[in-house]
């Protein structure tokens, strides 16, 4: 995907109260950082963040917080954060190194539309693949819970399968979200691909944090 540059891209990141800088240094201490101890629910590539915008909106005792690496995707995002949303922050990161941002104090995570890396031999990048469920294991608090949207059938099938060898319980199982449910929070790509009349997949992904001895 070749993504446009935008126009004073540097001083929008570096004027956004959003954006956080030197994300490693709050490993432990997301809740300080907030100054309270409500739920934080983290999603992995935000795009132009108009999901995790509204649901902040929408759920003011929930902190959430974007990861995104593209910096021209994060100059069109950031601009669109009202000045007064108080429980939400943005990151700009690779989600390979989530376990150096989060410890134990992620409540849930959304995966949303990831790249789904469609060459068998890159399987291991995608969001879902074992690589990164041992990662996301650091970072949840009591329970792992991963909520994800796609529209790529083989992504989904490969998704429901990893999560269930990995030893997750899967719910909410939908294979035309948009003809179950209605008035959804979505994202623009969702958007885009249900006015095309697809269908978008769906799962919710559970398990118990292992305790360390």
């Amino acid at each position: 995907m070749r993504l446009r540059n935008v126009k004073n891209k540097e001083k929008i990141l570096e004027s956004s109260k959003y954006l956080v800088k030197n994300a490693e240094q709050n490993i432990g201490r997301w809740d300080k950082v907030f100054g309270n101890n409500n739920p934080i629910y983290v999603e992995i590539g935000m795009g132009k963040g108009k999901f995790i915008i509204e649901n902040a909106l929408s759920n003011p005792n929930i902190n959430f917080i974007g990861i995104e690496k593209y910096d021209s995707v994060l100059a069109k995002s950031l601009p669109k954060i009202p000045n007064d949303l108080d429980n939400l922050l943005i990151i700009r990161m690779d989600a390979l190194n989530i376990e150096r941002i989060f410890s134990k104090e992620i409540d849930r995570l959304y995966l949303n539309f990831s790249d789904p890396w469609p060459k068998n031999r890159h399987h291991l990048r995608r969001l879902s693949s074992r690589v990164f469920l041992e990662k996301y294991d650091s970072i949840f608090k009591d329970v792992c819970e991963i909520y994800q949207r796609t529209d790529n059938q083989d992504l989904y099938i490969y998704s429901l399968e990893s999560y269930s060898s990995y030893g997750y319980t899967l719910s909410d199982i939908s294979f035309d979200l948009h003809k179950e449910k209605e008035g959804l929070i979505t994202t623009e790509y969702e958007d885009k691909f249900v006015g095309k009349g697809m269908p978008i997949y769906a799962v919710v992904a559970r398990k118990c944090v292992q305790k360390s001895k």
